[in-house]
């Protein structure tokens, strides 16, 4: 299934990492380990953060793309399902519609 991960960086936190030189071989690690189909960076609610777009197979692989967040940066992991235009075409919108009239 595909799922984003939004995840928040503490500002304090990542603040080090940049200053003492380890934020980018700790973002890099973590992006080759998980191998996200996309990662867009961005500051959201005054935070580092972003968006990674990720498959998982089954929930058990939440720890595997949520622990280095936690472990390397103290970050806020959210898991957010989400589908493309040709699984939303698959979702059978028409007949769920017919019953709930």
């Amino acid at each position: 299934m595909r799922v984003i991960l939004h995840v928040s960086l503490p500002v304090e936190k990542f603040n080090k990492a940049v200053l003492d030189g380890t934020a980018g071989s700790k973002l890099k690690a973590i992006l080759e380990e998980t191998k996200p189909e996309a990662v867009y960076f961005c500051a959201k609610d005054g935070k580092r953060g972003g968006f990674i777009v990720v498959n998982m197979k089954e929930p058990s692989e939440m720890p595997k793309f949520a622990e280095p967040w936690f472990l390397a940066f103290d970050a806020t992991v959210e898991f957010l399902p989400v589908m493309t235009p040709e699984d939303l075409a698959k979702a059978g919108l028409e007949e769920i519609a017919k019953r709930w009239k």
